[in-house]
């Protein structure tokens, strides 16, 4: 499915891609909107209504990735509530299986999230994934949204690669729309990003429900 012929360097999102997206979709969907209601003496469906659009209108900015941001906006400790349910954060299968033959073969490998480093720390210390990589860039480190094009102008100038051999996996579509229209010349899908979710029909990139449908060709570099 890939050219791996021509990739030289790898570039791999976090959340919903290497982890399972259980975990921040139940965070964000259950347990924040449960601690707002009971701040609020709501109930949980009204919670969830008034927390609903607010989340909706940060959908693709920087904001919405950002655990300071929320903390301040719902007075709530949201790095402190991702410990409480850290029990939740696990790795997708065969995503050892893939790093291991990823670094085998002598690329470049880079984790690139829109995580916030609060969050990212956490998950790198259930993990343990932080071994595999070269580099780990948070698009807080920039500023920077990865949906935005100066995310990849600013992410290119800092660790130099070639467009056109270079690969980006993420379960995200706009983030992989954003790199496309930048130029990033190999792409891929994580079709099934939440365990619990049936798995995404999509069309407009090759997509793998997980990482042993990306790695057919992949052997030592040239």
């Amino acid at each position: 499915m890939l050219d791996w012929s021509n990739i030289e360097t790898v570039l791999l999102d976090m959340d919903g891609t290497l982890l399972d997206l259980n975990f921040d979709n139940h965070f964000w969907q259950e347990f924040v909107p449960q601690r707002f209601a009971d701040l609020h003496q709501l109930s949980l469906a009204e919670a969830k209504q008034q927390l609903r659009p607010r989340f909706k209108a940060m959908e693709g900015r920087l904001e919405w990735y950002c655990l300071d941001y929320w903390s301040a906006e719902l007075q709530l400790n949201i790095a402190g509530l991702k410990q409480e349910l850290a029990g939740l954060i696990a790795v997708h299968p065969h995503v050892t299986e893939f790093l291991d033959a990823v670094r085998a073969s002598g690329r470049r490998l880079l984790l690139v999230t829109n995580a916030h480093r609060d969050s990212l720390s956490l998950k790198m210390e259930k993990t343990c994934l932080q071994r595999f990589f070269d580099q780990i860039i948070s698009s807080h480190d920039y500023g920077l949204a990865k949906e935005q094009q100066d995310f990849w102008r600013t992410l290119q100038a800092n660790h130099v690669f070639e467009k056109h051999s270079c690969l980006l996996v993420d379960d995200s579509l706009p983030v992989l729309r954003s790199a496309q229209s930048f130029g990033i010349a190999h792409l891929a899908a994580i079709s099934k990003p939440d365990s619990r979710a049936p798995i995404r029909q999509i069309t407009e990139f090759p997509a793998a429900e997980d990482f042993r449908g990306l790695m057919t060709g992949l052997h030592p570099s040239a």
